[in-house]
């Protein structure tokens, strides 16, 4: 099959969960290994997916209407302890999702904000920074140990 902007894959099917087709099978996955089990146990009390953000809102220049700037996350998440959480599933953030998160954190101070993204290899779901962290520490390393080959160093 062909693949979509940002390597979502063309069958719905593989994104699809309890009916609801998610953008990305990342999503989809978060859906159903994180999210379901907990609301099943009670952990969690209420969700949306897709809410939507005003980051900056409609207004008038020169006579023209500039439309406002939103943000869609993924999930918000309301825990049976009252807390609440926004997360986005996140495999490879573009500059625009980058520069939507600033501007979320800037708008929403108040709201828990989390980018989440699933690496089997280090153990599943986990914030995207730390996966930007080990795979800057995994590419070090990989570059020091062909140094180390290069220079003949068994």
């Amino acid at each position: 099959m062909e693949r979509q902007k940002f390597n979502v894959d063309a069958d719905k099917e593989k994104r699809t969960c309890d009916g609801v087709v998610f953008d990305s099978g990342l999503e989809m996955r978060y859906y159903r290994d994180v999210l379901c089990p907990q609301v099943e146990s009670g952990e969690v009390r209420r969700f949306e997916l897709q809410k939507e953000y005003i980051l900056q809102p409609e207004f008038r220049r020169d006579g023209k209407t500039v439309r406002p700037i939103t943000y869609v996350a993924d999930f918000y998440i309301e825990y049976a302890d009252g807390s609440v959480l926004v997360v986005d599933t996140k495999g490879c953030p573009d500059s625009v999702a980058k520069l939507k998160r600033k501007m979320f954190w800037y708008v929403y101070p108040e709201l828990p904000y989390r980018w989440l993204s699933y690496v089997e290899k280090w153990g599943g779901w986990l914030d995207y920074e730390t996966v930007k962290k080990l795979r800057a520490e995994e590419k070090r390393k990989k570059k020091k140990e062909k140094e180390r080959l290069e220079n003949g160093q068994d």
